[in-house]
């Protein structure tokens, strides 16, 4: 039986001060919103520029605190408002000098259901994330939403299986991966990896990139945001990699079951053989 949810990503451009880019999110959800979208996902530190071009300590000043801090807060009231579900990728500050890179997910109705907190932590030149971030400690929690179980992979992260896996037997239908990457970097890896986690793990994936060079530096970012289903077909066209666009796209959840029924991948895996991946 058919359990489609529509669902929506959001990738755009720096517009150079933090209120402005709070508002074009805002903005966002509401036109998600309009189009039918129940969940959206925004990209890797929303409301901010990628600010790990460089290591500054005047942008630990982006930080609050999670749940409780003025951003979540403002777009919990807009989830209530709107009906929607938002994944909110933000920088969190647990306490004055521990941080973290933390996606909150905010339910349908405005209630904060928790955090996810990104595990794998780069430190090359154009992403000093080690400056800025702890390695997260949270695990791989599934969220129960009103659309259904939702995970967050951030950015890095999915060069990683690992954590892909724990989300599928956490019971993820759709994972969000809301990511910063440039041209130079990664492309090549951008429409092959989240694909390959989804049907690795049979679940659907969003891949959520910010667009543009922004004046802290020289990576330029390369949108081409989409979904992908658990067979490793992607949902719709993919997004630009030059423009500010909104992704809404209708996702069938029953697949799932389809596709887990045909492959059982789950049922042949061997955790009893896997010691040496976790082995020191």
């Amino acid at each position: 039986m058919s359990r489609v949810i529509r669902a929506a990503l959001f990738q755009t451009a720096w517009t150079g001060d933090k209120e402005s880019m709070i508002q074009v999110h805002e903005q966002a959800a509401r036109d998600a919103a309009a189009q039918g979208a129940q969940v959206l996902c925004f990209q890797e530190l929303f409301y901010g520029p990628y600010f790990c071009q460089v290591q500054d300590k005047a942008f630990y000043e982006y930080a609050e605190q999670v749940p409780d801090g003025p951003i979540v807060q403002r777009f919990q009231a807009l989830a209530r408002e709107l009906g929607l579900v938002l994944i909110l990728p933000v920088y969190e500050e647990e306490q004055p000098g521990v941080l973290y890179n933390t996606a909150a997910v905010i339910d349908a109705d405005g209630s904060y259901l928790g955090k996810y907190r990104k595990h794998h932590i780069p430190q090359v030149p154009g992403f000093w994330e080690k400056f800025y971030f702890r390695p997260g400690n949270a695990g791989w929690p599934v969220f129960d939403t009103a659309v259904g179980k939702i995970g967050v992979y951030i950015c890095y992260d999915r060069h990683f299986p690992e954590g892909w896996r724990a989300l599928g037997l956490g019971g993820a239908e759709i994972v969000f991966n809301p990511s910063a990457t440039s041209r130079g970097l990664s492309r090549y890896l951008w429409q092959l990896e989240q694909p390959a986690a989804a049907v690795a793990n049979e679940y659907f994936v969003g891949a959520i990139n910010r667009v543009g060079v922004e004046d802290l530096g020289d990576n330029d970012f390369y949108g081409t945001s989409y979904f992908v289903d658990p067979e490793g077909q992607f949902v719709g066209e993919v997004a630009s990699d030059k423009e500010t666009e909104l992704v809404v796209r209708d996702l069938d959840l029953a697949k799932l079951r389809e596709v887990r029924d045909r492959w059982q991948f789950f049922r042949d895996r061997r955790p009893d053989a896997y010691g040496p991946i976790t082995a020191p």
